[in-house]
């Protein structure tokens, strides 16, 4: 029986068609995955399901019926409900007022009857086996719990049909195996799930049936068991993924950077960073790893010289890092390319040298030189594959992966001995990923030091020579990558195991 069928869908935004003619077909009580690269169709076509917008053409049933709805408050009337992958949640509010918001029980008068609110969200709470206080404050939550009352949310709605956009994105290794607990305890009871993910592994460990989209068509359509990771990346790319490169040991060419037992405060005047002391050698990949919020980004901060530190010391080549250099002296692929690494009404020629616009290469007497500006911008843009209409075109109307490319490109050309590359593939489909990994291998190989800060254990794992695990704004462990897991790293994220040599 199919709990979810969709034929011919199409959609364009300004004659663009983000969904052609798409086809999907979800068995009732299955793990459906939907999978595709950066711009593919996905998100539009969940968001055509969930009826956030109306589709040009097509038809939608849901169960044996014809349905088309005009808002979400339809589709959730029809048992269908949404986590999306940036949490809806209030933090001030509690677990029960953040599950019961726009749904409240009532009493006569216009009350909220809390009491029977806290009784149905125990009821659901126990019913679904999950380890969590309805009166706890969502702020006070760890982000896998926080995800969990994102599922009470529609589970309180009944629904019936459940749509996870990147479930696992900022989830432990130890928080993804707890929520492929709950999701599998979901299909036991009758529940239809579609999970968008870009992560291939998790796509063969849960999911019954997979549908691949590409440019906006739905290209391969299969059982999960009957396919692999290989054919699923073939055909969302449309091609094999190439092997890094080969690296060679490129150790010991000399200390680049150096945290010296390094304390901060946060703006509220609480402790950021304990007791931080790390290195990086020229040729080396220094990942770090940790849960987001517990000081990774403090240490590009200080970097960066938007925080101050209160003890300690911070040497970049011998020499202690100053606010008025940081940025001459190294490379930055920022955390948030929108608010930190791009200004997206400027044109791509204008991003190629946003921050490096009074370098003597592009400049000439008192003025820009338009014409260096030019042949730079496309000499990198033909080097890091980014695609574009023109050049002068605002990079707003690119793809996420065009736009990662332009930061990434701008500071990888810079001839600078040190790169922080924060969460350098957030977003990005598998051939952009690609891209990026071998560009920061190549950074690696030509001798500088690279701090690669991540929440994707894989890229991680992959990129790092050594990795250090922060919790709690320090450093809990540091190890060879050779010699840890992502289980392993996971323990430590958590807080499970507190601190080693």
């Amino acid at each position: 029986m199919l709990a979810v069928e969709l034929k011919d869908i199409t959609k364009s935004f300004r004659g663009v068609k983000a969904n052609d003619g798409v086809n999907l077909r979800v068995q009732a009580g299955s793990i459906h995955a939907l999978v595709g690269e950066n711009g593919a169709g996905k998100s539009t076509l969940m968001r055509i399901l969930y009826g956030m917008i109306r589709p040009d053409s097509g038809a939608m049933k849901i169960g044996a019926h014809d349905v088309s709805f005009a808002s979400p408050a339809d589709a959730i009337a029809l048992g269908i409900g949404m986590v999306h992958q940036h949490f809806m949640l209030i933090p001030e509010f509690t677990v029960t007022e953040n599950i019961i918001l726009g749904k409240e029980p009532s009493l006569p008068f216009g009350r909220i009857d809390e009491k029977r609110a806290k009784e149905t969200i125990r009821n659901i709470i126990g019913q679904y086996g999950f380890n969590l206080d309805p009166d706890a404050h969502v702020r006070d939550l760890p982000v896998g719990i926080q995800q969990r009352v994102e599922i009470l949310k529609i589970l309180y709605r009944d629904a019936s049909i459940l749509i996870l956009d990147e479930p696992t994105a900022v989830l432990t290794p130890q928080e993804i195996q707890e929520l492929f607990s709950t999701i599998k305890l979901l299909r036991g009871q009758g529940k239809t799930i579609i999970l968008i993910t870009h992560k291939l592994n998790e796509i063969m460990d849960i999911s019954d049936h997979v549908t691949v989209l590409r440019r906006g068509t739905s290209v391969f359509d299969v059982a999960t068991a009957s396919t692999t990771k290989e054919q699923l990346t073939h055909h969302m790319i449309g091609r094999e993924l190439s092997p890094p490169p080969s690296l060679t040991q490129s150790l010991g060419r000399g200390r680049v950077l150096e945290f010296d037992h390094v304390f901060a405060e946060d703006k509220l005047g609480l402790p950021a960073l304990s007791d931080i002391s790390l290195s990086i050698d020229a040729g080396e990949v220094l990942g770090i790893a940790g849960v987001e919020g517990n000081g990774q980004m403090h240490l590009v901060g200080v970097l960066t010289g938007v925080m101050d530190i209160s003890r300690g010391i911070v040497r970049l080549q011998g020499r202690n890092v100053s606010p008025d250099e940081s940025f001459r002296n190294f490379a930055h692929i920022p955390e948030d390319r929108h608010k930190q690494g791009l200004v997206l009404d400027f044109s791509v020629e204008e991003n190629m040298i946003l921050g490096r616009q009074r370098e003597q290469l592009f400049n000439s007497s008192l003025s820009l030189d338009y014409g260096r500006i030019a042949a730079f911008t496309a000499e990198i843009a033909k080097e890091y594959d980014v695609r574009s209409a023109s050049l002068r075109q605002p990079v707003r109307g690119l793809s996420g992966g065009n736009q990662q490319k332009i930061v990434v490109g701008r500071e990888l050309s810079k001839e600078v001995p040190f790169i922080i590359a924060a969460h350098p593939t957030r977003g990005l489909d598998i051939g952009a990923t690609e891209f990026v990994h071998h560009s920061i291998l190549a950074a690696r190989q030509e001798g500088r030091a690279i701090l690669l800060i991540s929440s994707d254990l894989s890229e991680i794992l992959t990129l790092s020579d050594r990795i250090a695990v922060m919790f709690k704004g320090e450093i809990v462990t540091t190890r060879a990558a050779g010699e840890c897991t992502e289980y392993d790293l996971g323990l430590y994220m958590s807080g499970t195991i507190r601190k080693s040599a």
